[in-house]
């Protein structure tokens, strides 16, 4: 994996150079989308109120206010200019910088992005071409529409927790922002069909990704199953799946994922913990019949691997190349062999919270990745540039600067109140 640090060559581009994004997101969900086009290629302005990204303040510990670890990790390679888009000439500033993009990316909900003049029917008289991406908790027309949601509500409703429930009988939630991440990913993936479908029609369109819906067809496309025929031929959820023992199973000192699913992989995994008479049980024979009693067989991978150690048994399984893997804490990762073989993670300078750990990209493109890679932005830190940038005068600058419609780090003063 190529470090995000490192050139690769000075013409080194992503495949999403060249396009223009105007983020008016913040905390998980848009902030993930954003970044995702950020990191292949995307020139990507976060907007922000004088409060700034919620996620400033929240997501563990920071050196400096307003610079929090997980706000770093969510907004690496964007800029950030700090607009009063309550103030009427801040609404002119945005206009500006909409006028000249080709994404306008937003989780607000739209009752209030109609009060600020930033609705698709309005931008879209601006700049035809515009992709307009929205994020919405519940969709346009359903009976939740326009509510306010953050992520465990959706786990809440859209079968997360209830996936918990039918596993351990308590409803839980993941520990993670897990629904937020995956609406990002859709909607970063919907942007580019959308420029994809510009370049044949060349107009732009909504785009309304949200959350509810997408989350609720993420669990049911798994556990839909025998409830997918009418009538139903049996009862929701993938037994498999939702099994109890379905988790690392434990060894003589630790855990160890395994999952011998091909009728080669159950034999010699039968064969490796000295019963390969099971691969003539009725239960176990077969892919189908392991299906059928996966309860049985989740029991028996379950309690089978206390006699040794986890190194141990991932010798012997991988001999017989069944799929296994060590267990890892969230500290392990970050010493993880393989990650650490393939730069996964890697410490650079931000200019302002000194040395930090930055995650890799995952992925590659044999047509060039990004080569210069920003560090997150403080509060307002590219007001000035992007204002320029967009075509606005030194002393058009000043002005709105000076009438509280923008502001830039320095006129906040280093006063670290965020």
């Amino acid at each position: 994996m190529q470090s995000t640090h490192e050139k690769a060559s000075p013409a080194a581009k992503g495949p999403l150079d060249g396009i223009v994004v105007i983020d008016l997101s913040s905390v998980v969900v848009g902030p993930v989308c954003s970044l995702t086009l950020a990191d292949h290629g995307a020139e990507v302005i976060k907007v922000e109120s004088p409060d700034g990204d919620l996620m400033r303040q929240l997501g563990g510990g920071a050196r400096n206010p307003g610079m929090t670890g997980k706000f770093m990790n969510f907004n690496r390679n964007k800029k950030s200019i700090c607009i009063d888009l309550k103030n009427p000439s801040g609404q002119e500033v945005m206009y500006q910088l909409i006028s000249k993009a080709d994404v306008f990316i937003t989780n607000m909900r739209p009752g209030a992005l109609e009060k600020l003049g930033l609705d698709f029917a309005t931008l879209q008289a601006r700049n035809s071409r515009l992709i307009y991406c929205q994020m919405l908790a519940f969709g346009r027309g359903g009976s939740y529409f326009n509510r306010p949601a953050y992520d465990t509500v959706i786990q809440s409703s859209a079968g997360f927790a209830g996936t918990f429930e039918k596993s351990s009988g308590e409803p839980r939630f993941v520990p993670m922002v897990v629904t937020d991440h995956i609406t990002g990913l859709v909607s970063a993936q919907a942007i580019g069909f959308a420029l994809y479908r510009r370049t044949q029609q060349g107009v732009g369109e909504l785009l309304e990704i949200p959350m509810f819906e997408t989350a609720a067809a993420f669990v049911l496309r798994e556990h839909m199953g025998s409830m997918s025929f009418e009538p139903p031929i049996g009862p929701i959820g993938d037994a498999r799946v939702l099994d109890k023992n379905n988790r690392p199973a434990k060894t003589a000192d630790g855990y160890i994922s395994i999952s011998p699913n091909t009728d080669a992989q159950a034999f010699a995994f039968f064969a490796a913990i000295g019963r390969p008479e099971l691969k003539e049980d009725p239960r176990f024979s077969n892919v189908s019949v392991r299906t059928k009693n996966s309860e049985a067989y989740y029991e028996l991978r379950s309690n089978s691997l206390q006699t040794k150690t986890s190194a141990q048994w991932i010798e012997i399984f991988e001999k017989s190349d069944i799929p296994c893997m060590r267990y890892n804490s969230l500290e392990d990762l970050l010493t993880d062999p393989h990650l650490l073989d393939v730069g996964f993670l890697e410490d650079i300078e931000h200019p302002s919270e000194g040395t930090i750990k930055q995650i890799g990209l995952t992925n590659q493109f044999s047509g060039g990745m990004r080569s210069e890679f920003l560090p997150a932005p403080r509060l307002g830190e590219n007001t000035r540039e992007i204002m320029q940038q967009f075509g606005f005068s030194q002393t058009q600058i000043e002005q709105a600067i000076q009438n509280q419609a923008v502001q830039d780090e320095g006129q906040r003063g280093n006063k670290n109140d965020q």
